[in-house]
């Protein structure tokens, strides 16, 4: 069993930065590939980034690439999201998941995911 926990949301203006945090219990983790998702309010949870489980193979949605940045430093059982440029529809509530399936290329496909966290808000203004 794995347990996440997000972290480092909060208010920020147009064109900030923030980097959010995922950590994570259980010996395994380190071979789960990764991924965040959000969700903004009256909408669905749509997919924002993946990491594979060594740390190379990435994978985007469009409307984050160039901006955010997934990442993971396994020792420490840690996943972050650096985000830069921030824009007011940015504004979601962030979830990190884990997929233990350790495939080649991670998915951007919730259902593959078997373990989320709380979530954590991020508040973009203008």
């Amino acid at each position: 069993q794995v347990q996440l926990v997000e972290s480092g949301g909060g208010l920020v203006q147009a064109g900030g930065s923030l980097r959010l945090s995922c950590a994570a219990s259980g010996r395994t983790f380190s071979s789960y590939n990764v991924g965040w998702f959000r969700q903004a309010p009256g909408k669905e949870r749509e997919f924002v980034a993946a990491l594979g489980w060594r740390g190379i193979s990435t994978y985007y949605a469009d409307s984050v690439k160039g901006r955010f940045t997934i990442s993971r430093d396994n020792p420490k059982n840690t996943v972050y999201l650096q985000m830069n440029s921030l824009k007011p529809e940015d504004t979601a509530v962030y979830y990190c998941a884990a997929d233990r399936r350790a495939t080649r290329y991670p998915s951007g496909a919730s259902r593959e995911y078997d373990y989320w966290g709380q979530g954590t808000q991020v508040t973009v203004s203008l």
